[in-house]
């Protein structure tokens, strides 16, 4: 957020267009809250498609209009085979040429293309020297941001019953885990709920929550259907793969 404010100081006192790095859908709502406060200046959020996750803040002027904002990006196709790798190894082998991870927006897998949203500036970097994922050799070429395609979501589904809503139960229940484990993943930072990184473990969730844990992935609490005899919340958890 100090990185925000000072953009937002450079628009207002020298009149230029800035950018920031790829923000997280928490990251972007915290800055969002900055940047209402301040009238002569206008901004809006860009990750490449409308699906976008993570994505880049343009701060301007507010006396000027943006009509091309996919100046601010690098969209890089690369073709291969694919069998069998998954999002950490793209971004692996991204981080391995020395690239920061804010640098990078969302990496679309497929069984034989993956789409990689960088910002503009290591574009061309990104093109000319990554030359293998894992061990497999890629071919990499420049795309529009208007090709991108967005893999379909795939989870597993479980129906939990949970005694309450806590996110250290819920964990426990996701990726069967103790609760002593659950309770000590969040105590030391592992966690975050809808992007927040949290330390308390009495948090608790509603449907649609996102709940990461570090090691183990991404779950949602999809939906609540009812309460048992028991008094448990009968839920249905999809865990994303």
């Amino acid at each position: 957020m100090r990185r925000i404010l000072d953009k937002i100081e450079i628009v207002l006192n020298k009149h230029l267009i800035q950018c920031s790095d790829f923000l997280d859908p928490y990251e972007v709502y915290l800055a969002k809250s900055i940047l209402n406060r301040f009238d002569d200046l206008k901004y809006l959020e860009y990750g490449g498609y409308d699906a976008a996750e993570r994505r880049i803040i343009i701060i301007y002027p507010y006396y000027l209009e943006l009509e091309e904002v996919d100046e601010y990006l690098a969209c890089i196709k690369l073709l291969g085979d694919f069998e069998s790798l998954s999002h950490k190894d793209f971004l692996g082998a991204l981080l391995n040429l020395g690239i920061k991870r804010e640098k990078v927006g969302d990496i679309l897998v497929h069984q034989d293309r993956t789409y990689v949203i960088l910002k503009e500036e290591i574009g061309e970097f990104v093109l000319y020297n990554l030359e293998k994922v894992g061990n497999r050799r890629i071919k990499a070429e420049r795309v529009k941001a208007r090709d991108l395609e967005a893999p379909e979501v795939e989870y597993e589904e479980v129906i939990r019953f949970l005694t309450s809503l806590r996110i250290d139960l819920a964990i426990s229940e996701a990726y069967n885990l103790s609760r002593k484990d659950s309770l000590d993943l969040i105590k030391r930072g592992f966690v975050k709920l809808n992007w927040e990184p949290i330390d308390k473990t009495a948090r608790e969730l509603a449907e649609g929550d996102v709940v990461s844990v570090r090691g183990y992935g991404r779950f949602i609490l999809h939906s609540i259907d009812g309460i048992s005899k028991k008094g448990r919340y009968r839920s249905t958890i999809r865990i994303l793969l």
